[in-house]
């Protein structure tokens, strides 16, 4: 028993809700942009438990990333204000990159991921074993 009232009230209740799921979502695809690809967290990562780095230790510690990719990547962390990147006037220059406290803010986000992660491989590996 569906009444003219009940329909043009769902397309309302639809629309509020779609308005707050919108809200809720476009930090978390902001979140999602800014971390995505496969070296970003791999990136924060190795300077969360080095501190500074320059490039060529990161390239080595971070296996598989080229030298074009790891720029890329620090610059779009820097543009974030995740990293931090510091020139010294020596000869060569010197350059060292370093998580800003903005970018630490992100440990337990990472952390958290980390935990999901672990406990989603054991599901997946205890569902495959039976």
């Amino acid at each position: 028993m569906t009444s003219s009232s009940t329909l043009l009230a769902q397309p309302e209740r639809h629309a509020i809700g779609s308005r707050e799921c919108a809200t809720h979502l476009l930090p978390l695809r902001d979140t999602l942009d800014i971390l995505s690809g496969k070296w970003k967290i791999m990136i924060l990562l190795a300077l969360s438990f080095s501190g500074k780095r320059r490039f060529t230790e990161l390239q080595r510690e971070i296996a598989g990333i080229t030298p074009k990719m790891l720029s890329k990547e620090l610059k779009e962390l820097e543009a974030n204000q995740l990293v931090k990147r510091e020139v010294y006037a020596t000869t060569p220059v010197t350059i060292e990159y370093s998580l800003t406290t903005w970018g630490r803010s992100l440990e337990e986000v990472i952390d958290a991921l980390r935990t999901w992660g672990v406990a989603h491989r054991k599901r997946i590996t205890a569902a495959v074993g039976k």
